[in-house]
Parts: structure tokens; C-alpha cells; sequence
């Protein structure tokens, strides 16, 4: 990992856009989802989304002398893609027929609370410390808090947060696996595969249950179509490949701010564009559910350890106060 303090000044601008990128492209992206979801049925558009993605960063990497993922990184490449675009992505972009974009993108929030329990129960993690098992206990209280307006909402709305909820669940199992899936150096061409084999996988589930047979070409509006490219070029191709030059350039704990910081926009995008409705339960849910991110990523020095420092440095004649 890259030292920050080593950096160039033109490095640092360059990692100042590329936060500013994932924070308000991903950000506004719930509100994009929900705008090409209005005349575009769900699966197709996500599969639309990420096959032409996928598609142009391949034959882009390939033009400049990328090497073609083998059969084996292709494997790799449909788990993925398969459990973080389709399960995750695609069950948002379908659950958002049903609720809001600011609703789906609080719920999405959780994403960091299931991978740390999903880490330790089946990715062979370590045991949760104290503070973690804090955040994960609050995060589940805001999960409740967020659910419990609902239960007595119509039947659309609990589903489609119910719908969400499994997406998060099947984004995080994908971002472990990840991890450890044998995929193309290059991570640019990884997430290429992943989003090309995930839009042929989106595009099936559509041809199943019969989206295109519904689909009327005619009543497909132009914002819908706005907003779906602005999804492939900007929430993917570009988004994408800031949030992935971010790992490699700072610190992992610093680049998944970008889950507090995304459903605080998606949140206000969905209000001030689409009118959609903000409640205080909401609001309180989701400072609960981003304490409990907050808790299980800030690192907290040791009591045990900060005592033997403060007596060595006693030892030695400085003063900790």
C-alpha cells in the first residue's frame, strides 16, 4: 500500500477526484437506478448496464495489449459477477420498482456488517473483538429500526427492503470470495469479466421471467434511457475503476468511507430530484446502522496496551500528560 505522506501533489489530486467520483457518482447511482427502473424492466436494464460496461472495458484493455481472462479466471469471474452484480445489484435495481432509492440505498449501508460476520462464520476469519461485536450490534438494531415502520406499510414496500436486504447479503458473500477467486492480474480486466459475465447472467434472468415480452419499446422513456447510461458510463466504467485505483493507492479503511458517506446523497438525491419522502425513523435508523460501520472500521487503541506504553514512557522520564 501506498504511503500518502510520500505522495505527489498531482497523486493526491488525482486521489481527491477519485474519492469525489465513488462518493458522488455511487451516491446518486440508487436515483439513476430508480429513474431507468420506471420504463425499463429491472434485470434487463442491469443486464444492459453491465454487459455494454463490461464490454467496453474488455475491448478498451484488450486494444491496448490486455491479455483474454483464461477459462479458469472466467469461472471466477461468473461467482462473482454472479453474487455482487446480479444478487446484489440486480436485486436493487429490481426491489427499486417497488421502494425508493433513499429507502434501498440505507439498507444497502449494511454491506460492511455482513462481510465482517460473514468473514468470521464461513471465510475462515477471526473471532470479532468486543468493539466489533458493538458494531455489529448496532447495526442490527438499525436494521430493525429501519424494518419496523414497514411492518405496517403496504406488502410492496417490506418486500422490496426485504428484496435489498438479500442483495447486501449476496454483495458481501461476493466481496469475500473475491478475495480469494483466482482472477486476472489486472484488476481492471477482473472487474471487466465480472461485469460482462454478470450482464449475459442479468440478461437471462430477464428472458426468464419474461421481461421482454412485457416490454413495450415504444413507452421506454428518454430519462430512462439517460439514466441507464449514465449508469454504465459513470456508476460503472468509471466509478469502478476509481474505486479499485483507491485500493491500490490508500489505505482500505479510508476507501470504504464511501459507505457513509453514499446513502447520506442517495438519501438527499432522492429527495430533492424525486420528491421522495424522508422520516425521522429513517434518518435515526440510518445514524444507528453508520455508528455501527463506524464502530466495527475505526480502530481503537488497546487499554492494555496504551498503559504499558504510558509506564514505559514513564520509565524512561517523559510524561504522558
Amino acid at each position: 500500500m501506498t504511503d500518502t505522506n510520500n505522495l505527489s501533489r498531482a497523486t493526491k489530486v488525482k486521489i481527491g477526484v477519485a474519492f469525489l467520483a465513488i462518493y458522488l457518482i455511487w451516491g446518486t447511482t440508487f436515483l439513476g437506478i430508480r429513474i431507468a427502473v420506471e420504463t425499463i424492466p429491472a434485470f434487463m436494464m442491469a443486464g444492459l448496464r453491465f454487459f455494454f460496461a463490461g464490454g467496453i472495458m474488455m475491448v478498451i484493455l484488450l486494444v491496448r495489449g490486455g491479455y483474454f481472462p483464461s477459462l479458469r479466471h472466467w469461472r471466477s469471474a461468473v461467482i462473482v459477477g454472479g453474487l455482487m452484480l446480479v444478487g446484489g445489484i440486480g436485486l436493487v435495481s429490481f426491489a427499486e420498482e417497488r421502494i425508493s432509492s433513499g429507502l434501498a440505498a440505507l439498507v444497502v449501508a449494511t454491506i460492511p456488517i455482513w462481510i465482517t460476520l460473514f468473514g468470521w462464520l464461513g471465510f475462515g476469519g477471526k473471532k470479532p473483538s468486543p468493539q466489533i461485536f458493538t458494531g455489529l450490534g448496532l447495526g442490527f438494531v438499525g436494521i430493525i429500526l429501519l424494518f419496523a415502520p414497514s411492518m405496517d406499510a403496504d406488502n410492496d414496500q417490506l418486500a422490496g427492503m426485504g428484496i435489498v436486504f438479500i442483495g447486501a447479503m449476496f454483495f458481501a458473500a461476493g466481496s469475500l470470495y473475491s478475495r480469494r477467486a483466482p482472477l486476472p492480474a489486472d484488476t481492471r480486466m477482473s472487474t471487466a469479466s465480472e461485469m460482462l459475465a454478470a450482464g449475459i447472467l442479468l440478461l437471462g434472468v430477464s428472458l426468464l421471467l419474461g421481461e421482454p415480452s412485457r416490454l413495450d419499446i415504444g413507452e421506454i422513456s428518454l430519462r430512462s434511457i439517460l439514466a441507464l447510461i449514465y449508469l454504465t458510463i459513470f456508476g460503472s466504467i468509471i466509478g469502478y475503476t476509481a474505486y479499485l485505483w483507491l485500493l491500490k493507492t490508500v489505505e482500505p479503511a479510508k476507501v470504504s468511507t464511501n459507505f457513509y458517506v453514499n446513502p447520506v446523497i442517495a438519501v438527499f438525491m432522492g429527495w430533492l430530484v424525486a420528491d421522495e419522502n424522508v422520516t425521522l425513523p429513517m434518518i435515526f435508523a440510518t445514524i444507528v446502522i453508520l455508528a455501527g460501520v463506524a464502530v466495527i472500521n475505526t480502530k481503537l487503541p488497546h487499554i492494555g496496551q496504551r498503559r504499558q506504553h504510558e509506564i514505559k514512557l514513564n520509565m524512561e522520564g517523559v510524561t504522558t500528560e
